[in-house]
C-alpha cells in the first residue's frame, strides 16, 4: 500500500480478489467473498486514505503483499 486511492480503485482491487459488489448496507456499502462480508466507504469526491485502506484490509484479512500484487 503506497498511497492514497480512489473508490473506484478499491472496488476493482477487490473485485480481482473475488469479492463482488459493492452492495447497498445502510450507512455504509460493503462487499462480500463467501460468508465475509467487508465495509467499505461510500463513494466520495476525496481519495481513502492508507490508514483507512490497512483497516479494510485487516477486517477482510488481506496482506499488503496480496494487495500489492499486480
Amino acid at each position: 500500500m503506497r498511497k492514497s486511492i480512489s473508490w473506484r480503485k478499491l472496488v476493482e482491487k477487490f473485485r480481482r480478489l473475488g469479492f463482488t459488489g459493492p452492495f447497498s448496507g445502510g450507512k455504509h456499502l460493503f462487499m462480500v467473498k463467501g460468508k465475509l462480508r467487508v465495509r467499505i466507504p461510500n463513494p466520495h469526491g476525496s481519495d481513502i486514505s492508507r490508514s483507512l485502506q490497512a483497516e479494510i484490509l485487516r477486517q477482510a484479512g488481506i496482506s499488503h503483499d496480496e494487495w500489492n500484487a499486480p
